[in-house]
């Protein structure tokens, strides 16, 4: 597998801290990031998302496992020695430095020709929409502006492999979302790898070819955006990523297909997951999305629950609605600006619909 990905963690483990008790920031991390793919590492605080970054950026080093770059062990490798570039959250400019300085601090690093530099910091600028602040120093120009002046110094060498520090996170909420849409289309017109960290999940989800979840050090998922809403591996996964209603009661009967889940006395019908080993009695949580949800379905859908819609929230194009079940509370969502009412009403989810989580 290594030799086929671009990055490769093997194993990787981080610990801080000695026996009796060692904190593993990373532990037993194994993934593959392939050329030309945006990859997220996804997680709260303390998740161990960023010490993997820093793993693969070469500013940290690991206690077990091995690191590869292009199919090469870069394990022991210092930052520098390694093509890659990181973008930090602080965005590191070099504040007495004009902007084309800046963007053109790695090429002099390089000792690039002055004439060839000078051509690529203006090719950059344009690239970036920052034309005509080159002369600029980074204290006079808004985060929005920072931001695409640290992709433009990060880019300009052309690294195997870009590394981002949660890059956003300092911009208000109008900015972020353009330059999130310009990050992504920058990295597919240039082909190149991005590994992306963010706790974010709906900024995940919308930059992604596919995200790993992380949580306590540990992967917890890795998939693509679809299939890590819809398809949820464990627990904590469903819970993490999107808003979803569960249902916790014990397995009542299994054929092949389905499987009979008991909540509160109330038999609810669920796929069986293949190879999930379920047997009869054990524990089980049924996940339902809000937006899977349906108020007063046909007679054709075979999960239904009396309630009452004890409040309504309206936001956009969407409606909101917590029903309230003898089972728990339901959030419903719905598109559409039709009234809703508070009163009864029957909630209700295809098999498809829904899914076990453990």
């Amino acid at each position: 597998m290594k030799d086929q990905s671009l990055v490769y963690l093997d194993r990787v483990s981080k610990v801080y801290g000695t026996a009796p008790r060692p904190v593993y920031a990373v532990r037993d991390v194994t993934l593959d990031v392939q050329p030309g793919e945006f990859f997220s590492l996804l997680g709260s605080s303390g998740s161990g998302k960023t010490t993997t970054l820093r793993l693969i950026g070469g500013f940290e080093l690991p206690e077990a496992g091995h690191v590869y770059l292009g199919g090469k062990d870069v394990t022991h490798l210092p930052a520098f020695r390694r093509d890659v570039h990181t973008v930090f959250q602080s965005y590191a400019l070099f504040p007495h430095m004009t902007v084309a300085e800046n963007i053109a601090y790695p090429l002099k690093l390089a000792k690039q020709p002055q004439s060839a530099i000078a051509e690529r910091v203006q090719d950059a600028l344009k690239m970036f929409r920052i034309p005509g602040l080159g002369d600029r120093r980074p204290a006079q120009l808004s985060g929005g502006q920072q931001q695409r002046v640290a992709l433009a110094r990060a880019l300009i060498n052309r690294p195997k492999v870009l590394l981002l520090d949660e890059p956003l996170s300092a911009l208000d909420a109008k900015i972020r979302d353009e330059v999130r849409q310009e990050l992504r289309a920058l990295q597919q017109e240039t082909n190149l790898t991005f590994i992306y960290v963010t706790h974010d999940q709906e900024e995940a989800m919308a930059l992604s070819d596919r995200i790993a979840v992380m949580h306590n050090g540990r992967v917890e998922q890795v998939g693509t955006p679809r299939d890590i809403y819809n398809h949820p591996t464990s627990l904590f996964v469903a819970q993490f990523v999107g808003k979803a209603n569960f249902l916790t009661g014990a397995i009542a009967d299994l054929t092949d297909s389905t499987a009979t889940v008991e909540v509160k006395g109330t038999p609810l019908q669920v796929p069986n997951p293949p190879n999930a080993s379920l047997q009869k009695g054990d524990e089980a949580t049924l996940m339902i999305r809000p937006e899977r949800l349906q108020l007063n379905p046909d007679a054709t859908i075979p999960n239904r629950l009396r309630g009452k819609i004890t409040d309504v929230t309206y936001i956009g194009q969407l409606l909101e609605a917590t029903v309230e079940t003898a089972l728990g509370t339901m959030r419903v969502t719905q598109l559409g600006d039709a009234p809703l009412q508070p009163g009864e009403v029957e909630v209700g989810w295809k098999l498809t619909n829904c899914q076990l989580v453990r």
